[in-house]
């Protein structure tokens, strides 16, 4: 292929014994001594001084080492919801690893292998010879400081201008700098400046969403742009995707067991219970909408309901169901110092969720404030067009206009009486008529 250009030096390389070219060699197989090409070795070192210079640039660090070979695809948790969750993420940050664009969020508790995920696609595209700027929000900033200072290396500008324009930028941690006005500001201006330009950019943040700045928060959950991937859930969390502590009677109500053919009921209300059995199972496999089941305590309107969360749950689909009193009461008691769950994230997790389910609609206490809780609540999901089920004992018109008004809105949702009388006097009746058969024998 080629010969050596200085046979004299005694080095390592066969091929250039230290030159760092060689002669390439012409079709008769001598060597082209009017020229020179760099050698294997030479384009290695060049190779190996670009891979440095990447990889110092990147900020990476002690993170080097965090590769996709180096992490589990479905990731350290013991649950199957976590599991799937995770490889979600690992499955996404590999395509993104492959083509940056757009933007990519993880978020979850400290431990749940976020930043891995992060530095794992810092590395891949430093492997591939692709720039790359991984910074945590609190560096960031305290680099910015700094930058003002007369021994900085670079200007503040020339600084910010670097950031703001890498041709991707992680930002681990996000949430963890201290939130100065002069923070927020900066770090408004990065994020916007990315969003708009629609620059690549990889986020990590153990801070719920509902708790981020509201600017920040619309940039990292817009769909245009990127996803966000939930890593490990917490209790607040897992209650999309299981049953909360408590609700172990309607963790039993299901499609399988709901006998809308139950005795001592008249035609028509056999076949308006089997109406809304079909009505509440159709919801179940695509939510969409609203469903109000109306009708008397033990018509079974709660366990259509509960049937619902119990089908999208064994699919491993979102749902939240909530019983309206219960919720409440753990709204009041979020405000309380020593309360596991700030007020705020509570109520914004059950108005956003994905599919609400709220259960004994209008037997909590008609306060003000609980009034204008539940209009929040109810007015945010009408105007989201967020898939809802409510159950309730009272009729329309017994209920705050505000909110009724949204409930019989017939473009959004769709108002069902259940005619079936309570089936707990079905049971009575039964239990009598067992006990005549008894006494009889």
């Amino acid at each position: 292929m080629a010969t050596s250009s200085n046979p004299e030096k005694d080095a390592s390389c066969p091929l250039c014994h230290g030159a760092g070219f060689v002669y390439p060699l012409l079709p008769d197989g001598k060597p082209d001594f009017t020229s020179v090409v760099p050698c294997r070795c030479a384009l290695s070192k060049i190779e190996k001084e670009r891979q440095d210079n990447l990889e110092k640039t990147s900020r990476i660090g002690a993170l080097s080492s965090l590769t996709f070979d180096e992490l589990a695809p479905e990731g350290r948790s013991g649950s199957v919801i976590c599991q799937e969750r995770f490889r979600a993420a690992y499955e996404a940050a590999r395509r993104f690893a492959q083509n940056p664009v757009g933007w990519i969020t993880f978020t979850g508790p400290s431990g749940c292998g976020k930043t891995h995920l992060a530095a794992a696609i810092a590395n891949e595209r430093i492997n591939n010879g692709e720039p790359v700027l991984f910074i945590t929000a609190s560096e960031l900033l305290d680099h910015l400081r700094s930058a003002f200072s007369p021994e900085s290396e670079l200007p503040y500008d020339r600084l910010f201008a670097q950031i703001k324009d890498a041709p991707l930028l992680i930002i681990d941690d996000l949430g963890s700098q201290q939130g100065t006005p002069w923070a927020k500001e900066k770090l408004d201006q990065l994020l916007n400046y990315r969003f708009i330009n629609r620059l690549p950019t990889v986020i990590t943040t153990s801070t719920p969403l509902e708790e981020l700045e509201e600017r920040i928060r619309t940039r990292l959950t817009d769909l245009r742009l990127g996803l966000v991937y939930h890593l490990e859930t917490d209790e607040l969390d897992a209650m999309e995707f299981n049953w909360a502590p408590g609700l172990e009677l309607q963790k039993t109500m299901t499609f399988a067991n709901f006998d809308y053919r139950r005795a001592n009921l008249t035609t028509e209300e056999k076949q308006n219970l089997e109406q809304a059995y079909r009505l509440a199972f159709d919801f179940a496999r695509a939510p969409e909408n609203w469903i109000v089941f109306m009708g008397t305590n033990g018509c079974g309107k709660t366990h259509l309901a509960a049937a619902i969360a119990g089908y999208r749950y064994q699919a491993h689909k979102p749902a939240m169901f909530v019983v309206v009193p219960e919720f409440l009461d753990h709204l009041r008691s979020a405000f309380s110092p020593q309360s596991k769950l700030s007020y705020d994230r509570l109520f914004e997790k059950v108005k956003m969720t994905e599919l609400l389910i709220l259960d004994d609609f209008g037997e909590q206490e008609t306060t003000p404030w609980a009034q204008e809780k539940l209009y929040q609540l109810i007015n945010y999901r009408y105007n989201a067009k967020l898939p809802t089920v409510i159950t309730t004992s009272r009729s329309l018109d017994e209920i705050e206009p505000r909110i009724s008004s949204r409930l019989s809105d017939p473009k959004m949702s769709t108002p069902f009486y259940i005619k079936a009388p309570d089936y707990r006097c079905d049971l009575d009746a039964r239990s009598s008529t067992r006990r005549r058969k008894q006494r009889n024998t």
